[in-house]
């Protein structure tokens, strides 16, 4: 990483394995930060389910046809334009298929180089079960068809590390002492690059 240089920090993992957590603590943590959540758009989403008459499910076809891009767009879109004016954007959104895309993660390191930035990604690491416990513990209406149906749900997510990334940072998560440990080494390691 190149040091001193605007930051698009990208924490990602599966549903429910603590990004939202991380990131605020995060974005607490750290100076010169703009803090941007994907779910904040869940509002819109849930009025297109609405309009287009659809089942309210954010794992259908019809909103990984419809939704689910657009929301990448457009909080991406936002981020864009909040590192203009701070050193470090930071979004808290699965991304779960783009970490895995090297075209995708091209695109976006270009985007960033473009802003005078450079892209690094905090991937939460957490197992199965401790998400699952996670799901039922938050108990929000986007997990109620995931919950209902694991098995389908579970085989269709990867909570493997994803390996296209350059900046990669591990953050793991599955107790206190795991994310204590993680939150210092990932705060030090952003703020010293």
């Amino acid at each position: 990483m190149v040091k001193n240089r605007k930051k698009l920090i990208l924490v990602s993992s599966p549903p429910a394995c603590g990004k939202t957590y991380i990131s605020k603590k995060l974005a607490e943590n750290l100076k010169h930060v703009v803090y941007l959540d994907k779910d904040t758009l869940i509002t819109l989403s849930k009025q297109i389910f609405l309009v287009a008459n659809q089942e309210y499910n954010r794992s259908s076809e019809f909103f990984e046809k419809y939704i689910r891009n657009e929301e990448y767009d457009c909080i991406l879109d936002l981020a864009f334009e909040a590192i203009r004016y701070e050193d470090l954007v930071l979004i808290n959104a699965p991304f779960t298929k783009e970490v895995r895309s090297a075209s995708f993660i091209k695109h976006l390191e270009d985007r960033c180089l473009e802003h005078d930035a450079e892209l690094v990604v905090v991937w939460v690491n957490t197992s199965v079960e401790v998400c699952k416990q996670r799901m039922i513990m938050r108990n929000s209406d986007r997990d109620i068809w995931k919950i209902a149906n694991w098995d389908q749900y579970i085989a269709s997510r990867d909570f493997s590390v994803p390996t296209v990334i350059n900046n990669l940072l591990i953050f793991n998560n599955n107790n206190d002492e795991e994310f204590n440990e993680s939150m210092v080494r990932i705060v030090n390691e952003l703020e010293s690059r």
